[in-house]
């Protein structure tokens, strides 16, 4: 064999084990954990986050979703960020608080109008400054999302005014603001970790809880729970959240694949919010639970009177009178 063959057949081995010797691209698998089922608003949101971060990055990054509180409850998996055990969170605001006390704000009664305003109130300056508020508190927000509405089941009677919710023992989040403008309905708030409500309504532990249609349809609790009031006395965001660990890590051109997937999320989630709040209510109604629908919303709004004047005096009335200014 003559010497230039050598040295070809040469240079295709050496090509040839540089090749085999070259790693395949690395790829990170994450994991995000919510609370709620399989299929519910937060799962949806899950999901499209977890695919818009495989296309965006090629499958360099992939993440896993792990629902019905796998990993723990909203609480419990908050600290697994924070700590960096866990990658990603998709919680309502109700734990949050006790983590990042500037955002208790939004858990106000009677806040904000409608879903239009609080979807404006978010997505614009007000919420955008108050997702800036969570790095110095170990959390990277990266997007407001959604529970929704908040409405009150019981088995004992129907809820017309606020007169009615007066003696229920009523499961709620474990959220201080929450609980103070309950307790002027004269309702005996239960904190208690979204994994045990079930349970607890089944056994009588409680008398009610209170959550938004989406939330009430994704838990089936028409299946432990006779009534149904409309109340509406607070709209609970939700957010996502990750671990500095995971968001230090990126590349500006990966934060940015994140950040468009969490609007994404974001879209996902509100769409099947929006889907819930117009066919649920009379698929709860077939499942056997006694829909009030028309409440007296001014008894409840004028028991709240007291607890405003602490959240007057806790977040400034001029903080307040902003969020509902906005049109």
């Amino acid at each position: 064999m003559s010497k230039p063959s050598l040295k070809l057949i040469g240079a295709a081995v050496t090509s040839a084990l540089l090749f085999a010797a070259t790693p395949a691209q690395a790829q990170t698998v994450l994991k995000i954990g919510h609370v709620l089922a399989k299929g519910s608003h937060y799962d949806v949101g899950a999901v499209k986050f977890c695919e818009d971060i495989d296309k965006g990055t090629a499958g360099r990054y992939k993440c896993q979703v792990f629902p019905a509180s796998a990993l723990g409850g909203e609480r419990e998996q908050i600290e697994a960020v924070q700590l960096g055990t866990q990658d990603f969170v998709l919680t309502s605001t109700g734990p949050v608080g006790n983590f990042v006390p500037e955002i208790k704000i939004v858990d106000v009664p009677f806040l904000f109008r409608d879903y239009d305003h609080a979807r404006k109130v978010l997505d614009g300056q007000i919420g955008q400054d108050m997702l800036s508020k969570f790095q110095s508190h170990g959390l990277v927000a990266l997007a407001w999302s959604e529970n929704g509405f908040r409405h009150m089941t019981n088995n004992k009677r129907p809820i017309v005014s606020a007169a009615d919710a007066a003696g229920l023992k009523m499961r709620t989040m474990e959220n201080k603001v929450h609980m103070e403008g309950y307790r002027t309905f004269g309702i005996l708030p239960t904190p208690m970790a979204f994994p045990e409500v079930f349970g607890a309504l089944q056994q009588g532990v409680v008398d009610g809880q209170e959550n938004p249609i989406p939330v009430i349809l994704a838990s089936k609790f028409s299946q432990v729970q006779k009534h149904l009031s409309l109340t509406g006395h607070v709209y609970s965001p939700a957010l996502l959240i990750t671990s500095p660990r995971v968001w230090n890590k990126l590349s500006d051109a990966d934060k940015k694949v994140f950040s468009d997937a969490a609007k994404a999320s974001v879209a996902a989630t509100r769409k099947k919010v929006n889907d819930d709040e117009a066919n649920g209510i009379a698929q709860l109604e077939k499942e056997g639970m006694q829909v009030v629908r028309q409440v007296n919303g001014a008894s409840f709004r004028d028991a709240t009177k007291p607890a405003y004047a602490n959240y007057a005096k806790e977040f400034g009335a001029d903080r307040i009178a902003a969020i509902q200014a906005v049109k």
